[in-house]
């Protein structure tokens, strides 16, 4: 069995509901997954932590990290400049934080674009870009990109795309660090982490049957271990009913034409705000471009994304079911 030690990096005193995030170091192979948020309280818990199980921390080789979300990759510059570590990701997410500062810029344009595609209004997007704070990380820092499959002291790299288009789990013998992919309390968010994904539902779906396939025990990066399959079993049975209600949407307002991603959005989550916005026009998104990569709904217009059914629907919980099956 694997000497697994987790290390509570932060506390979820900022009210996030998935709570706080969750270091691990596998002590006799010098790995630590998933440092943290920036600040000196994390540092404080990932540096007592290390020496708790008895190791300095240049005993640390390696930092991997999950994703490119900055609650997972805060701390990692600095542990691995302190540690001499080499520092690592999988290579779709690797350059959000090796090439940080231009990324970043890239990625709030990207984010604009997309949301104004999706149809969101300006006065929601506008301060949605304003709420996202730079991370008080490097411009640049080494970052060795991995693929999937390969391993870094036998733990080997799954890509785990959904909650971001990079995002890897890191699976030893049959425990896997899923960090955001699967997590116990929450449903983590498909479509809104990561505008990059065409098609981010698809993707995780197929996230979920890998990770059943190789994982028995998750370490989540929020909160402590669970047993994988019964909470893969609850994800894909809440986003079945989702995609019910988002058919159930566009059957309803069929008189008002085709909707877009937003129209959609409030209809399923009412007034949003803040990151809010993002997270829940692109989990409308997720299920539109699911339904019609299943050929449930059609896409009618392009800028803004526009949606209608594809058909009659005589009853949306038997049209979604199918869509699952295929």
């Amino acid at each position: 069995m694997p000497d697994v030690r987790r290390i509570p990096v932060s506390t979820d005193s900022s009210g996030s509901p998935e709570g706080g995030n969750s270091a691990y170091l596998l002590a006799d192979r010098g790995v630590l997954i998933d440092p943290g948020p920036p600040g000196e309280e994390t540092w404080r818990r990932l540096r007592d932590g290390v020496e708790d199980a008895g190791l300095a921390l240049t005993d640390v080789e390696h930092v991997l990290v999950t994703h490119w979300h900055a609650d997972h990759t805060g701390a990692a510059p600095r542990l691995a400049s302190e540690a001499e570590a080499t520092l690592a990701m999988h290579d779709r997410d690797a350059p959000l934080l090796g090439d940080y500062r231009a990324a970043r810029q890239r990625r709030l344009d990207r984010d604009a674009e997309t949301l104004a595609r999706w149809g969101v209004p300006q006065d929601r997007t506008d301060p949605l870009v304003e709420f996202d704070s730079r991370s008080p990380l490097p411009d640049t820092v080494p970052v060795r990109e991995l693929a999937d499959g390969e391993t870094v002291e036998g733990v080997e790299v799954v890509h785990s795309p959904g909650h971001t288009a990079g995002h890897a789990a890191f699976v030893l013998d049959d425990e896997g660090f899923v960090g955001d992919a699967v997590l116990r309390t929450v449903t983590p968010n498909v479509g809104g982490g990561d505008t990059r994904q065409s098609d981010p539902l698809a993707a995780y779906r197929e996230t979920l049957s890998r990770l059943d396939a190789r994982v028995d025990t998750a370490h989540p990066g929020h909160g402590g271990a669970f047993d994988l399959s019964a909470r893969t079993a609850e994800l894909r049975a809440h986003h079945r009913e989702r995609g019910v209600r988002v058919l159930d949407v566009l059957v309803s307002e069929e008189e008002r034409g085709p909707l877009t991603p937003w129209d959609v959005a409030t209809d399923l989550f009412g007034e949003m705000r803040g990151y809010h916005v993002k997270f829940g026009a692109g989990e409308a998104f997720a299920h539109l471009a699911h339904l019609e990569g299943n050929d449930v709904v059609e896409r009618v217009g392009d800028d803004p994304l526009t949606f209608a059914v594809a058909g009659a629907v005589s009853d949306a919980q038997t049209a979604v079911e199918r869509a699952w099956e295929q």
